[in-house]
């Protein structure tokens, strides 16, 4: 079974994704900068609407390479999340461009039995088959990779090879760039799950811009049902095919 991982970061995705019932959720906020720890109310939405709910946590944009305080917060961030009945939690770190396995090991501690998936930070390793080896023997539930590229459909070979390597002994879910015109052949390459957010533009009311990453116009990014619908449509496809 290929399981379909949608990235929610509004109540607008949570409400496409409890109704078509897909197999978990990432929750988070900001995904234009690759998605940062979501509200607490937008946690409460989530567990309270009956979604497997893997919480992102991410305490600001850019690299992965924290500092003490950084990965307290994520820690504590991680410990609150799985209180309030998140499913899972979703985390990376590196040191000098290595697994930051001390805070992995501080984030499974306080993580109670609830899946730890360790994010796209593993696509910045610059050896993806060893640290494949060492989160899996770390404890960690799933990898969340591209296979190293910018974009999951452009590295189905080494999706391939993690996959063989992994040995079921670790989920690989690939992610980034899957739309529902690529979703069979990301699928095909024996991934465990599929990661996508299925977002799309909204023109808003004209007014002051708000931040950097702010669209034109007051426009922002949200969930689009009918792409939601037809990528869940493929993976349960290629699922009833095998």
């Amino acid at each position: 079974m290929t399981a379909f991982e949608m990235a929610v970061q509004d109540a607008a995705g949570i409400g496409v994704a409890a109704t078509l019932g897909v197999d978990r959720v990432e929750l988070c906020a900001a995904l234009s900068l690759g998605g940062l720890t979501p509200s607490v109310g937008l946690i409460e939405a989530a567990t309270a609407a009956g979604i497997a709910t893997h919480v992102l946590v991410r305490p600001r944009g850019g690299d992965f390479e924290y500092d003490d305080a950084e990965r307290t917060l994520i820690v504590d961030d991680a410990r609150w999340a799985c209180s309030r009945g998140a499913a899972g939690v979703v985390v990376g770190g590196l040191r000098d461009g290595a697994i930051d396995e001390e805070l992995v090991d501080r984030v499974l501690a306080v993580a109670g039995g609830a899946d730890v998936t360790f994010h796209r930070a593993f696509d910045n390793l610059s050896d993806l088959d060893a640290g494949l080896d060492r989160l899996a023997a770390i404890g960690v539930t799933r990898i969340l990779t591209s296979g190293g590229a910018a974009r999951a459909d452009d590295a189905l070979d080494v999706l391939r090879r993690l996959v063989r390597r992994a040995g079921g002994a670790i989920e690989i879910m690939a992610g980034s760039g899957v739309r529902s015109d690529n979703a069979a052949r990301i699928a095909a390459t024996g991934v465990d799950a599929v990661h996508a957010s299925a977002k799309r533009s909204v023109a808003g009311r004209p007014g002051v811009a708000l931040g950097s990453a702010a669209i034109d116009g007051g426009g922002y990014e949200t969930v689009d049902p009918d792409e939601a619908r037809r990528l869940f449509g493929i993976l349960r496809s290629t699922e009833e095919a095998r």
